[in-house]
């Protein structure tokens, strides 16, 4: 097993890359005669370098899978050195002063070659065509999926991105997207293997390792201790280091996910071998009873989104790409994000930092959809040694936590009629067990996404896929009707961007033909995940969204980003309730993969939409929730899921539109770490008063419930509201106000209104956010928001949908 090793280099280059016909070159030595040749970083693709050099276009990308593509650059050394691919994509030769050094068929594999240098050297990968690979005679599966094509995918080993017509781009992924490294024999430790567990409170750390020049012993340091390594063959070290009272890793919204530094000592001579975490993950109650995870032996509702890569163009796998994302997630106070079997193995910063911010990841194996061969005997080797990889690599991170086998796999062929002798993916989930277990057994395995009930796709067990409220137009109660367990996927929308990003993409008008390029559909359905948007702005706000479109596109645009934002706060306020069965949720998806109304709660730009700041406020982990529970009342929840304990006071008011007090109650809450609490409307008014409008006993005393809770300085904790009659977002005028304020050497928003505000909006005129959007202001409220990101002071306008006014700052 090989984990870490210190002393690898990355080979830099300077490389240069060109695109010819394919077998134009049967080795190197035929691009002598070749002109053309462009700059090409590595890692990167050739879609990347293509981009670089101003040769390529987003709205009409260069195919490639149809060409060969050749990279070269020269080498210098002395001696025995090994060359380290960690992933060409994906028909890769590797050549050596005209020499074939290897053949890679797999995308998702790292390659290592030993080589002897003596001198300067021609380092040449030739990536063939994969277009031709695919068009030569393959065995079929038993279904062919309509999410990609061809069918002959089920035997390649690379990436779905480009292949999903409606899904994303047709870009193809070609080139060594991962880094290229060298390095000598001898002088540093190497296969390092870390295994981390928790025992009784106490942290084991246990390493294995190569080190045949140690010269003496070798000492092992973790948190302030160390032990000597015991050598248990010529060169090869062993041994485990106990630490009890070790601070744990925690999910950043439970506590600190504390890491620790991990190095040995040979002589004088110290080697980092990076950080580890000290933290268990077990299942709650059996998977057939629906997936629910506890960290530290502390239950965690699971909220978060299904990862997209930073750039499907340039595949980017650096800490610079991945931070801006990973940072929004940990704002919007998810605990975990998703790398769907439609998607790529990220690099190794990505789950860096995800130990670091403590974001829990669920990795599904890169397999989606179709009638996989893992009957062949090459296949499946090829895919137990990309398990192994997967988990070798990631063998010491204590972010990740849920493996699974794949991506709507068994839902694909149960979909067509399969009986389950055919559906289950048996082989898959029996090879990932067996990897976990002598790997990773740390971590929970999930036979496929989704799995585990009596349909893979069955709503009240194991994971699934919940479509309810979302592409099949359901009511808001059928997220409790339907029993969710853990929604591996879920709420998926034609996702509006906010002004600035459509302004940058020219797509302003959704009434332009250029407009449907951004939404995104399945791939031979009758409809979009426009429409599915649409069915929502016209149930909550009743008008007709095709003539809103028509007549006035950017009301339209208003209440399609105000109608999501609805929708996804509704869900996970059913969700997270404490008496709720479903222990988790990931919103179908986090990020754009084109510039428009794509599933992302993020545009390609890296600007969150009004879905991110619903789920901002979903996901806070101290968090006040209403439900309505008919003839019972409204329903107060208060959860905290901290660390620390919570003294706070609950306010829930029934106003009309205008204001005027119906009921109200206060009461001082104390609740410990982890502790939740319900409250019914009655018990807090102590008397009878129609919450829900249920009893009908004539006209409704109130248009909006206002719960409010806060901490002991008065300072906003969470809130949550409650429309009995609906909402009206006729606009009128709500009294709305604004006013810039400087705050901490920045700049705040000051928002209000003397009616009830219905979806407040901020836009900046430049570059910037504010801290909340698309929220609701309770009659005579007022809230403050930061500005972040802005240059010098700040302007902009802010809007109601229910308001007539539009306020400058």
């Amino acid at each position: 097993m090989a984990l870490l090793r210190t002393a690898d280099r990355t080979l830099d280059g300077p490389w240069e890359m060109i695109v010819t016909a394919p077998g134009a070159c049967a080795g190197p030595e035929g691009l002598e005669s070749l002109i053309g040749f462009i700059p090409a970083p590595v890692p990167g693709t050739a879609a990347g370098a293509l981009r670089t050099a101003g040769r390529w276009s987003d709205g009409e990308p260069t195919p490639l899978h149809g060409s060969d593509v050749w990279y070269r650059t020269t080498i210098a050394g002395r001696g025995r050195e090994i060359l380290r691919f960690e992933g060409l994509a994906t028909l890769c030769e590797v050549w050596l002063d005209g020499t074939l050094l290897l053949s890679s068929r797999s995308m998702f594999l790292a390659r290592e070659v030993p080589v002897d240098l003596d001198g300067s050297h021609s380092l040449a990968l030739a990536f063939r065509s994969l277009a031709q690979d695919l068009a030569r005679p393959h065995k079929r599966g038993r279904w062919r999926p309509q999410l990609a094509t061809p069918g002959s995918l089920r035997h390649a080993r690379t990436t779905l991105l480009g292949f999903m017509s409606g899904w994303c781009p047709n870009v193809d992924a070609v080139g060594p997207y991962r880094p290229v490294t060298r390095r000598g024999e001898g002088g540093c430790p190497t296969d390092i293997d870390l295994r981390t567990s928790v025992e009784d409170g106490t942290g084991i750390l246990a390493v294995r390792l190569t080190f045949p020049d140690a010269g003496g012993p070798v000492v092992l340091r973790c948190d302030g201790r160390e032990t000597t390594l015991a050598e248990t063959a010529p060169g090869r070290f062993e041994g485990r280091l106990a630490l009890p009272g070790v601070a744990l890793w925690w999910p950043h919204t439970h506590g600190e996910p504390r890491l620790h530094a991990v190095a040995v000592a040979a002589g004088d001579r110290d080697f980092d071998l990076g950080r580890v975490g000290f933290r268990t993950v077990t299942m709650l109650r059996p998977f057939a009873d629906g997936l629910s995870l506890a960290v530290n032996g502390v239950p965690v509702f699971c909220r978060g989104a299904c990862w997209t890569p930073p750039d499907i163009v340039g595949l980017p796998g650096d800490r610079e790409s991945y931070a801006p994302l990973l940072g929004l997630a940990v704002e919007a106070g998810m605990t975990m994000l998703r790398v769907g079997g439609t998607m790529l193995y990220e690099a190794r910063p990505f789950h860096d930092l995800c130990d670091e911010l403590g974001l829990l990841v669920w990795q599904d194996l890169m397999l989606a959809n179709f009638d996989y061969p893992v009957d062949d005997p090459a296949f499946r080797a090829a895919l137990e040694a990309e398990i192994a990889g997967l988990l070798d690599r990631l063998q010491a991170s204590p972010s990740l936590c849920v493996v699974g086998g794949g991506s709507e796999v068994e839902q694909q062929a149960a979909m067509l009629g399969f009986p389950e002798s055919i559906w289950r993916a048996q082989a898959v989930e029996a090879m990932l067990r067996e990897a976990v277990a002598e790997r990773r057994p740390d971590l929970v395995v999930v036979p496929n996404s989704p799995s585990g009930g009596d349909l893979p796709f069955s709503t009240n067990a194991g994971v699934t896929h919940y479509y309810g409220v979302g592409a099949y137009c359901r009511p808001f109660e059928d997220a409790r009707r339907a029993e969710v367990r853990f929604a591996s996927e879920c709420l998926a929308f034609a996702n509006v961007p906010e002004p600035v990003s459509l302004t940058e993409a020219g797509l302003t008008d959704p009434r332009a033909p250029a407009w449907a390029g951004g939404v995104p559909r399945d791939r031979g359905a009758d409809w979009d995940f426009e429409g599915v948007r649409d069915h929502y702005v016209g149930a909550l706000y009743g008008v007709d969204p095709e003539a809103l479109r028509r007549d006035d596109p950017e009301r339209y645009l208003t209440l399609g980003r105000a109608a999501v934002a609805e929708v996804m706060e509704a869900a996970f306020s059913e969700w997270r309730r404490p008496a709720s069965v479903t222990a988790g949720g990931l919103v179908w998806l986090w990020r754009d993969l084109a510039p428009g109304a794509g599933w992302g709660v993020v545009d390609v730009a890296g600007r969150p939409k009004s879905a991110w700041y619903a789920l901002r406020r979903a996901f806070r982990p101290v968090q006040a929730l209403l439900s309505d529970e008919g003839l019972n009342g409204l329903h107060a929840h208060v959860l905290n899921e901290t660390g620390r304990p919570l003294d706070a006071t609950l306010a829930l008011t029934f106003t009309d539109a205008a204001g005027k007090v119906a009921a109200k109650a206060e009461r001082a809450l104390s609740l410990g770490p982890r502790e939740t609490v319900t409250l019914s409307s009655a018990a807090l008014l102590g008397r009878f008063f129609d919450a829900t409008v249920a009893y009908r006993f004539g006209p409704a005393a109130h248009a909006l419930a206002h719960l409010r809770l806060t901490g002991r300085d008065g300072a906003l904790l969470a809130e949550a509201f409650h429309f009995p009659s609906g909402r009206d977002a006729t606009p009128r005028e709500i009294g709305l106000c604004a006013a810039l304020v400087e705050e901490g050497g920045g700049f705040a928003l000051r928002v209000a209104a003397t009616r009830h505000a219905l979806a407040v909006h901020v836009a900046l005129d430049g570059e910037g956010r504010s801290s909340d959007n698309w929220f609701h202001l309770a009659p005579g409220a007022e809230r403050r928001l930061a500005l972040t990101g802005t240059k010098g002071r700040p302007g902009g306008t802010v809007r109601a949908v229910n308001g007539s006014e539009a306020v400058r700052f």
